[in-house]
């Protein structure tokens, strides 16, 4: 999920790698800053690992089935590793487009922080305990859903997408859709439709939120080589694709009110929501966002004819969230025994 990112680091700055070379050159050079433990941190994607918490939390509260404390927290801590696993071993494949891009050019690697090496030993390590943990402390089949998980966002999305398919956020965003369907899991040992709808809720919002968000960063995205489909198939047709996405998602995230899983609170929550979400959706598509105007150049400023992509992006976070939120309210409530 995307979130605000770091100051821009430069060839001055500390820890910077240096201009032309590699952060691993600038290792073997001994010219590289040596790591601070929040380097590490940082290579999890805290932020994601954040919202993927909150989302595996609310599947495994509205499973609606008691579960001991413990083990819960086991559960969420393993979902949280395995998150911060998935993204330390795209931080070590990717560092070489990371460094191109003004978003993810402070990153620890392309900054000279950490070596790509260490990136991915640490993901390994961080992969295989998540998923250890999981199998022994909640169920297998909890745990062969988080290896597989990760595989999917390390592997399927990251070497074999991203690079080379425009379809790489629709096929990839199954990645990122998992969480709440691993605490459903944890919770109950099996899978219901219920999870599999909030597991399609995040999965349909991911490519209107990511292609909305490139419409006004296609030139960090061509520049690295990255076949986002504002570079591939034009800013016209991202924008029409976004609106045919919103208007099957948007019905997909009032559903779960009539399933039982979502109550009063949800179905208003979806229905308000999932209307300004269309109607942004639809405003962008008869805009003229992502056709290169010129204008502002700063990290997260926008150019001046792309403000209705940047207003869905926004907007989509807060729907998604909103979402998540109301079925945590209305499940925890019941849960307290009102």
């Amino acid at each position: 999920m995307s979130q605000t990112a770091p100051a821009l680091s430069t060839a001055n700055d500390t820890g910077a790698a240096t201009p032309g070379s590699s952060p691993d050159a600038d290792w073997a050079r001994g010219t590289a800053t040596p790591s601070a433990w929040l380097d590490y941190v940082m290579l999890m994607k805290p932020r994601v690992m954040s919202l993927v918490i909150f989302t595996a939390l609310t599947g495994l509260v509205c499973a609606d089935r008691p579960i001991h404390p413990v083990l819960a927290a086991i559960a969420i801590l393993c979902i949280a590793i395995g998150a911060g696993a998935s993204g330390a071993l795209n931080m070590a494949y990717e560092a070489d487009i990371d460094a191109l891009m003004r978003r993810t050019k402070s990153r620890p690697i392309p900054r000279g922080r950490v070596r790509r090496g260490d990136a991915a030993a640490f993901g390994l390590v961080l992969s295989a305990f998540s998923v250890m943990l999981m199998g022994l402390g909640v169920g297998l089949l909890a745990a062969g859903i988080l290896a597989f998980t990760i595989f999917f966002y390390a592997v399927i999305y990251t070497m074999l997408l991203k690079r080379w398919t425009p379809q790489n956020i629709v096929i990839g965003g199954a990645a990122g859709a998992f969480p709440p369907l691993l605490g459903w899991v944890a919770a109950t040992g099996d899978i219901s439709l219920n999870a599999w709808l909030m597991f399609a809720i995040i999965f349909l919002w991911t490519p209107p939120h990511f292609w909305a968000l490139s419409l006004y960063t296609a030139t960090d995205y061509a520049a690295a080589g990255v076949p986002m489909m504002p570079v591939v198939k034009g800013p016209k047709s991202t924008r029409r694709q976004i609106l045919a996405y919103s208007l099957v998602f948007v019905p997909v995230a009032i559903a779960p009110a009539f399933t039982g899983l979502g109550g009063p609170l949800y179905l208003a929550t979806s229905v308000l929501g999932g209307l300004v979400f269309v109607g942004l959706a639809i405003r962008l598509a008869l805009s003229t966002a992502g056709d290169g105007e010129p204008g502002a150049t700063g990290l997260y400023a926008v150019k001046p004819g792309a403000r209705e992509a940047r207003d869905l992006f926004a907007v989509s976070i807060f729907y998604l969230f909103a979402l998540f939120a109301a079925l945590l309210a209305e499940h925890g409530w019941k849960a307290l025994g009102h």
